[in-house]
């Protein structure tokens, strides 16, 4: 009899979903989607408050960087709080690792454990008896009760229902426990836990993201079978320390955060959270969950899978900036035609437009970015693109040490010192909008900064407008054009004069493709063929600039070198065709 008179109380389970329409409950009958969508005119104060269970990874830091701009758009203040109560899942480094890739990333907090505030300490652990005093105010106004159910009989329940194919809520056989019961037990040492006493019609309220979010479903099969389910959430474990839900709301009243921007995924609790605001009397913030990211097969990103981990994104070369500029873009709209946004740029565009919705990650748009960032710091020098070529510099370095793929492979005459670094430098220059990595730079520019061997002959990529005696012929004149030009002329526009020269001059592509209309598209197909044999010979088949800026780059003995190799290789081949 007692469970199914309390059967109409609790039978809902934990989700809870945005209204059909605005006016369908009372409460939000007018609202004005657009108004919750704008800036608040007064200055917000944020929170990004990780647990050291588990690496920054993609999903925090873009919780971050929305709680960030949040601040800085409205002139308010950025608070990190770490939430360090779950201490068996705590990886010791996990802390420190969140300061270093948050400024790493380029986010600094206002306040926090290390630089201090009006409203420390913020580190959880460091507050316990703010929340320990805080659950027994929710004891005595009858909002919270005692819990001495043993761990076993929990479990015994949770598996139960689970066969059942039911949620594992609690089935409140304390709640109705006398208080003069419920005290004598906790003062003769009996463990207990305290608990939430969750309404049973949980407060509605206007999500930034959503709207306004109903009533949760109640769980009808429950019903049929006579069980009672109840989200009595655990605020103060028998250990003496908080749970998140405590720790969360009481941390946000005495932190005077305005504004919670978070996942989706903690949508479930802010109708238990509200609970408690209302229980204490407290004006709550306003929430924003903000659906999750996912990879391709529609699983959401997690810390402790080690899912995208944010070190990782620095430890292969990715910009911060860039980073920052992509996570933006999931579940956030802006005006601007381009996504190229730096972080100034964001702070001045940001609203509150979230999209709804979880959203896929497309890692080719990261490539993208990164080679946008990398133009932009190549165009204007100075400080990032110092540390873009000290960058680079040190990996080619590694590479030139102990080659990654090949480990006893020996580079041949590889540059060294300064001469390697101002090399990089003037590469980065001419290449910077297809910069992805310190590593695919290497791979495709290394003939820059080293002897390789010429690479295997391809024929059936080859141009077919003269024969291999034509070509070896012209390249000869080139070469010997090319052995004329003084030290200080060597430069681009001389390069390619000389070699449309030479393609004026081409002998034997009339005789061989005696179809082209005019001596003009001889030339070009001259032009285009010698270009062909100069990058397989001086570039070693590797893309990169023009062949004229190629040559200019890397000095008149290194293309006086490979050309002779090129044309020994023409003649052996010549022979072979014999």
């Amino acid at each position: 009899m007692r469970l199914k008179s309390l059967l109409p109380f609790g039978n809902y389970n934990s989700t809870l979903r945005p209204c059909r329409a605005f006016g369908s409950t009372s409460k939000f009958r007018k609202v004005d989607r657009q108004a919750f969508q704008q800036l608040p005119s007064s200055p917000a104060r944020t929170r990004f408050a990780p647990s050291p269970t588990g690496y920054l990874h993609l999903g925090s830091l873009r919780t971050a960087l929305f709680n960030y701009l949040l601040a800085k758009a409205t002139g308010g203040q950025f608070v990190l709080r770490i939430e360090d109560t779950d201490n068996k899942r705590t990886i010791p480094d996990a802390e420190e690792r969140l300061y270093r890739d948050l400024k790493w990333a380029g986010l600094q907090w206002d306040e926090g454990p290390d630089i201090g505030g009006s409203y420390g300490p913020y580190k959880q652990s460091e507050r316990t008896a703010l929340y320990q005093e805080h659950a027994q105010k929710l004891l005595q106004s009858g909002h919270a009760y005692r819990c001495f159910c043993s761990s076993e009989k929990l479990g015994e329940l949770a598996r139960r229902r689970a066969s059942l194919g039911l949620p594992t809520d609690y089935d409140r056989t304390c709640h109705g426990m006398p208080r003069e019961q419920s005290d004598e037990r906790a003062s003769a040492g009996d463990p207990f836990v305290i608990r939430l006493r969750v309404p049973s019609e949980p407060p509605e309220y206007i999500d930034l993201v959503y709207g306004p979010v109903g009533k949760p479903n109640r769980n009808k099969k429950a019903q049929n079978l006579g069980e009672a389910l109840y989200e009595d959430p655990v605020l103060l474990k028998s250990d003496g320390l908080p749970t998140y839900h405590l720790a969360n709301v009481v941390d946000d009243h005495h932190m005077q955060i305005t504004h919670v921007l978070r996942a989706a995924e903690w949508m479930s609790s802010t109708p238990k959270h509200l609970t408690m605001y209302n229980a204490f009397g407290w004006k709550a913030p306003q929430f924003a969950h903000v659906g999750l990211l996912q990879d391709g097969s529609r699983q959401k990103f997690s810390k402790r899978k080690g899912d995208l981990d944010i070190r990782r994104f620095g430890d292969q070369g990715i910009f911060p900036e860039a980073l920052l500029n992509y996570v933006a873009l999931y579940g956030w709209s802006h005006h601007h035609k381009s996504d190229f946004l730096s972080l100034s740029d964001l702070i001045a565009s940001f609203d509150m437009k979230f999209t709804k919705g979880n959203t896929i990650v497309q890692p080719h748009k990261l490539m993208y970015l990164q080679k946008k960032y990398a133009a932009k710091y190549a165009k204007e020098g100075g400080p990032q693109f110092e540390a873009l070529v000290d960058r680079v510099f040190e990996a080619v370095q590694q590479e030139f040490e102990a080659p990654s793929w090949f480990p006893e492979y020996e580079y041949t005459n590889p540059l060294q010192g300064q001469v390697l670094k101002k090399q990089i430098a003037t590469v980065l220059k001419y290449t910077a909008k297809n910069y992805t990595t310190s590593r695919e730079f290497f791979d495709h520019y290394k003939y820059y900064f080293c002897d390789l061997p010429l690479p295997p002959f391809r024929n059936d990529s080859s141009p077919k407008c003269a024969t291999i005696k034509d070509f070896e012929q012209n390249l000869a004149n080139i070469k010997r054009s090319l052995r004329d030009v003084n030290t200080e002329d060597w430069t681009e526009s001389t390069i390619k004069e000389l070699l449309l020269m030479t393609a004026k001059k081409f002998e034997g592509i009339s005789r061989l493709d005696v179809d082209k209309k005019s001596d003009e598209e001889d030339e070009k197909q001259a032009y285009q063929a010698l270009l062909w044999y100069l990058r397989w010979g001086i570039a070693r088949g590797g893309s990169g600039p023009s062949m004229h800026t190629t040559m200019a780059i890397l000095g008149k003995e290194v293309c006086l070198q490979r050309l002779d190799e090129l044309l020994d290789r023409l003649e052996s081949l010549r022979g072979e065709s014999k």
